[in-house]
């Protein structure tokens, strides 16, 4: 890890399993993924990990949800 920071260097991001990534930001951020669901948009909010954790009838509610979890939103698309 560097110093200046606390983030893991290259180096170690390299080095890290498809698990240990997942979890780095775990409890930091969460993913926004707009879906087609019942011919409709539909916005699932899910952890860092990559596990789905709600559907949402818009992005502003699962905009929302996150925040009221302490957690930064971050849009896949």
């Amino acid at each position: 890890m560097s110093d200046s920071n606390h983030q893991p260097d290259r180096q170690h991001l390299a080095a890290m399993t498809p698990q240990a990534l997942g979890a780095l930001g775990l409890n930091q951020v969460a993913f926004i993924k707009p879906v087609q669901e019942e011919g409709a948009e539909h916005y699932v909010v899910h952890a860092a990990d990559g596990m789905a954790v709600r559907l949402f009838p818009t992005r502003e509610m699962a905009e929302l949800a996150i925040r009221q979890s302490d957690l930064q939103a971050v849009s896949l698309h």
